[in-house]
Order: C-alpha cells, then structure tokens, then sequence
C-alpha cells in the first residue's frame, strides 16, 4: 500500500501545483477575491460530500473518545487560511505561476525554523535548509539594487501564513476531527472572500460564469479532490516522503506556468528553483533520517 499512498500524494501536488495556472487565468476576467470566494465555495461543498460520506464513521470513532469536534479550531485556521491564500491569489498578478509556486512553499523551511519559538531543537539541516532557500530566493527573485518585485514580496509573506496555518493545524489535528475541521476551515475562508469581493471588487455574474473552467478546478480538484488523496496518502506514505512529494507542488506549478502560459525562466531563475529545491529537501533530511531509524 506504500506506493499508493505515494501515488496519491503525487497526483495532490500535481492538482496543487497546475492550480497555480488556474488561479491566474481566473483573474484575466473576476477579481482575486471574487476568485477565491466561488472556489472555496465549490471546496466547501466536494468537503461537504466527503463529511456526510464519513460521518456514520467519523462519529464511531467520537464516540469512543479519539477525537473531539473539529468546528471550533476549523474555524479559527480558516482565518489564517484567508490571509494566505488572498496574499498568494492577490500576489499572483504582479508575478509569474513559477515564483509563486516556489515561493509559497518555502513554507517547508519556515516551519522547522518556527519551531524553535516552540521549544523545538532546530537541527543542522534545518539552518543549511534555510541558507539554501536563501541563496535560491536571491537568484529566484531579487533584481537589481537587491530588491523583490512586488508580487514576489506578497506571495513570500502567504509562505509565512502558510506555516502558521500548518503550525496551527499541527497543534490540534492529532484530537480533533480532521473533515470537520477541514470543511469549518474551507467555510470560513468562503465566508471571508465574500465579505472582501463586496467590499472591495464588482460581483459581475457573466465574468464568474466566463471564469467557471478555472473555478471549478481550483475549488473541486484542488481542494475536494487534492484533499481526498492527502487524507487517503498520508496513511499509508512515510512522512518524510510524504513531505517532499508534497514539495514537488513548486515543480508542478513551474512546469504549468511555462507549458500553459508560456511563463518560461530564465537560465538565473532556474538556478533559484534547483536551489530552493534544495533547501526544501534539506530542511525535510533530519524526518527522513529519523524515519529510516525507526523503519529498522
């Protein structure tokens, strides 16, 4: 069953990675935030599916004490959940599917980084993780005079909500139930992104309706589907693989911005991926190194 999980979780880097590609498409006719809130709607009824078609379950195992509710602390995530994915939808039209893509999982460094505020021992590969992703971000991303474009700076702080989000996530996925806390989290995102399309964008339904193709798949694949097959892979998949399949999400999306749109990097910005690349794995090598342990 290991190579199926794995499977599984490839196929859910792939739909995150190609959804970089639909994100952007979908603003060429509706606003970031009038995307997101008809996405996250479509999400939070696949999510909704997938909750009613676990329930009898699901309250089984409440019932005898493994987990508790999940609506309370989905809801709070949601929060964290909005502030990333807007900073990374809204980022999206000043920089290319391949820098967003790469950037927002630098989230792999920053979360190993953030546990030292935690009490948790920050490993060597960790730091060599991080001065990797560094090196990567400058050739990725910095011009001349040593400054970030301005897309690329927003989508950099969605890499940091991200790793609160997982760091959140972390804290209370191990007693709470995760579908419930998944869908409460998908709502709250919804819920938000309406409440900034009205305030900010014109709700015009023939552009929603022009952009439904990009909708769908970043609302029904991404997070209905992409879900499913993290929930299902993870329980078979090693966590350290588990992390890098997951990582290839930056590679994915990479390839999609340059065979889609035709957002190709340069010969510097490739170098920037291969290193960023690098750091990601880095950062992950110290799990890996454990898991090899215990598998003996």
């Amino acid at each position: 069953m290991r190579w199926r999980g794995n499977l599984f979780l490839l196929l859910a880097a792939f739909l995150w990675g190609t959804t970089f590609v639909a994100q952007s498409l979908g603003m060429e006719r509706i606003g970031p935030f009038t995307y997101m809130a008809a996405r996250f709607f479509l999400g939070a009824a696949a999510l909704f599916a997938l909750w009613l078609y676990t329930r009898e379950e699901r309250m089984r195992a409440r019932a005898a004490g493994q987990y508790a509710g999940g609506w309370r602390p989905g809801f709070a995530a949601g929060g964290i959940m909005f502030a990333a994915a807007a900073l990374q939808q809204y980022g999206l039209q000043y920089t290319t599917v391949g820098k967003a893509s790469f950037l927002t999982c630098l989230y792999l460094v920053f979360v190993p980084l953030a546990g030292v505020f935690l009490r948790q021992r920050l490993q060597t590969t960790h730091i060599a993780g991080s001065v990797l992703a560094l090196a990567g971000l400058y050739f990725l991303c910095v011009k001349e005079g040593l400054t970030l474009g301005s897309g690329d700076q927003i989508v950099l702080a969605c890499a940091f909500f991200w790793t609160g989000h997982i760091l959140f996530i972390g804290r209370y996925a191990a007693r709470a139930d995760v579908i419930e806390m998944s869908l409460a989290q998908v709502i709250a995102t919804m819920l938000l992104s309406f409440l900034a399309a009205l305030a900010f964008e014109t709700w015009v339904w023939a552009d929603v309706l022009g952009a439904w193709v990009a909708i769908a798949y970043g609302g029904i694949l991404s997070t209905g589907v992409a879900f499913t097959l993290q929930s299902v892979g993870q329980k078979y998949a090693a966590p350290a693989p588990a992390a890098i399949l997951m990582s290839l999400e930056s590679v994915f999306g990479a390839l999609a911005g340059w065979i889609v749109l035709g957002q190709a990097l340069s010969p510097r910005e490739i170098l920037g991926c291969v290193l960023m690349g690098a750091g990601m794995l880095a950062s992950q090598a110290d799990v890996l190194a454990g898991n090899k342990q215990n598998s003996k």
